[in-house]
């Protein structure tokens, strides 16, 4: 079934390597616990604006890379790595905060626990491109809450997984119906298989767009997959062979169609 659905390795506290929130790229992490240091009493923290960095020379080493890495920080807001001295001890750590940090892009990502705190962006793998725009903002939303609601992310994919089978025809009522009616007109019987494990359907089947409180990161993981794969079966697969067909001398067509009829 991983096979199949070409699984995606979301960020996970317990992994040393996944997508990388930053760049997407399934890549190696290296963990960090924090040590911090505390700022000069009655200060604040020091955010630098693109001026200061070309105006004033100590805030960065005069070189080339140094400013670069600065106008990079100012520009993506974002946080960006540069090896600093190490004192040799710190008087505070942080417990339950880590950081992760990519060795594609080298960005960091901020762990509370087991929550992904930043960056908040779509990790999961990107919408199929055939699905309509009101099922791809649903996708999209689903991933923004994804790991601060798993619950409320698998709700908004059995919505579209409801508003992808009413736009493939089906009468949007049971999805158990709708999606053993896709498989006679060519659905992988497997993607119905998949539904019952998630408990899309069946005896503890959950209305469309409500929550089950059973539901976890690993539910929802499956769930975009299976909202890809219909669109990929049923509307992608489709388009792609038409426009093969469109592509064949208007005499061929004409022929071929004589033939079938």
């Amino acid at each position: 079934m991983e096979e199949m659905l070409n699984v995606p390795h979301p960020p996970s506290i317990a992994r040393n390597e996944f997508n990388c929130p930053h760049c997407g790229a399934h890549s190696s992490q290296t963990w960090f616990t924090l040590a911090p240091e505390p700022i000069e009493k009655g200060g604040t923290p020091n955010i630098h604006n693109a001026d200061e960095i070309a105006a004033n020379s100590t805030l960065v080493e005069v070189r080339k890379d140094d400013v670069k890495w600065a106008k990079n920080m100012v520009s993506k807001r974002e946080s960006v790595s540069k090896r600093e001295k190490q004192e040799e001890y710190s008087c505070y750590t942080v417990h339950n905060l880590h950081l992760s940090k990519c060795f594609t892009c080298e960005n960091f990502s901020v762990w509370v626990h087991d929550s992904l705190l930043f960056p908040k962006k779509l990790y999961v793998v990107p919408p199929n491109p055939d699905l309509p725009d009101d099922i791809r903002r649903d996708y999209e939303e689903a991933g923004a809450i994804l790991d601060i609601s798993p619950r409320g992310s698998a709700a908004l994919l059995r919505l579209a997984i409801q508003k992808l089978c009413i736009h493939l025809g089906e009468p949007g009522k049971n999805i158990n119906n709708d999606i053993a009616s896709l498989v006679k007109k060519g659905l992988d019987q497997r993607v119905q298989q998949a539904l019952d494990v998630v408990r899309v359907i069946g005896n503890n089947a959950v209305h469309p767009g409500h929550m089950d409180v059973t539901d976890d990161k690993d539910t929802a993981s499956t769930l975009f997959r299976l909202v890809n794969l219909i669109a990929e079966k049923m509307i992608s697969e489709p388009k792609h062979v038409q426009s093969l067909f469109d592509s064949l001398p208007e005499s061929t067509r004409e022929q071929i169609e004589k033939r079938d009829k």
